[in-house]
């Protein structure tokens, strides 16, 4: 996670997808940075498939080229090796250097059904107002996942927008660590009725 999260072996996409029921995603990544090579790419096409062989949903990706737009031909080599599996564009898109062309280039690619992003590579702090604005465009408010230093005074300005959907990490970890590495299930039941709670009031 120092590196904002690399892929993992096959073996511990096994033992995830044999412990829950839920559905898995897993990242593909190999290096620190948004940008890959040829070699890398051939090997990250290879993991996706086994992954998916493993019993994973789907993959979590996102890559940028040289001028920080998103890299659609390393993204659409990715996706036309899964078969019509979902994936996820993780928060590379926060460090694009245009927000509104990097999301068009987005709703270009065949399987996307969430975006992760905190609308600026500071976090969702820095970013909500760019999260509020882009939730009003009905397909953007469909793909929204926000997470990146989420926090939960964040959630009712977020619901409220429209966004449904909402990345937590070291926030359902026993002190925030990363180190401590388990889920703890108290923190997540906190965040799945903060979340619900918020969805309920405009519901109503």
């Amino acid at each position: 996670m120092r590196h904002g999260g690399l892929s993992c072996e096959t073996a511990t996409v096994s033992a995830v997808v044999r412990s829950t029921a839920l559905p898995v995603r897993v990242m593909l990544r190999l290096t620190d940075g948004f940008s890959t090579t040829g070699g890398e790419l051939a090997r990250l096409i290879g993991l996706a498939g086994d992954y998916l062989a493993s019993g994973a949903e789907g993959v979590v990706f996102g890559f940028l080229n040289g001028d920080l737009d998103i890299d659609v031909p390393v993204c659409e080599a990715i996706v036309d090796g899964l078969d019509g599996a979902p994936w996820t564009f993780h928060r590379a898109i926060d460090h694009s250097l245009d927000h509104d062309r990097a999301w068009r280039h987005l709703r270009e690619l065949d399987g996307l059904d969430a975006v992760l992003t905190a609308g600026s590579s500071l976090g969702v702090g820095h970013g909500i107002d760019d999260l509020t604005a882009r939730a009003s465009d009905p397909v953007a408010a469909d793909l929204l996942m926000a997470g990146g230093g989420l926090e939960p005074e964040h959630v009712p300005w977020l619901v409220r927008a429209g966004i449904r959907a909402f990345h937590v990490g070291s926030s359902v970890r026993p002190d925030r660590s990363w180190e401590k590495a388990y889920v703890d299930p108290g923190y997540v039941r906190a965040w799945r009725l903060l979340i619900d709670d918020h969805t309920a009031r405009m519901s109503s």
